[in-house]
């Protein structure tokens, strides 16, 4: 989850990188930027409901599945949204 709240962080950085970058540039890395947001939180919640995954931290304490999927699809929305936005923008 670090990992793609920092992507999605980092579509705000677009645009200053359009200061310094052609415009289309930009909204690409912009785009692509919230589309791994998108991944990494779908990837989190694939990796922590996997069988394999549990056997090897047992003792620490986990979120309720349904609190896990919750929260990570209303990221992967908010993720979406943004590369959406970002597309029609322009």
């Amino acid at each position: 989850m670090r990992t793609g709240l920092t992507a999605l962080a980092a579509v705000g950085a677009r645009t200053l990188y359009a200061t310094v970058a052609p415009a289309w540039l930009a909204d690409a890395t912009g785009v692509l930027l919230a589309l791994f947001a998108a991944f990494c939180f779908l990837a989190a919640v694939w990796r922590e409901m996997s069988p394999d995954f549990a056997e090897l931290h047992p003792s620490q304490r986990r979120l309720p599945p349904g609190i896990l999927i919750a929260i990570n699809g209303s990221l992967t929305l908010v993720a979406v949204a943004a590369a959406i936005g970002i597309v029609i923008a322009r």
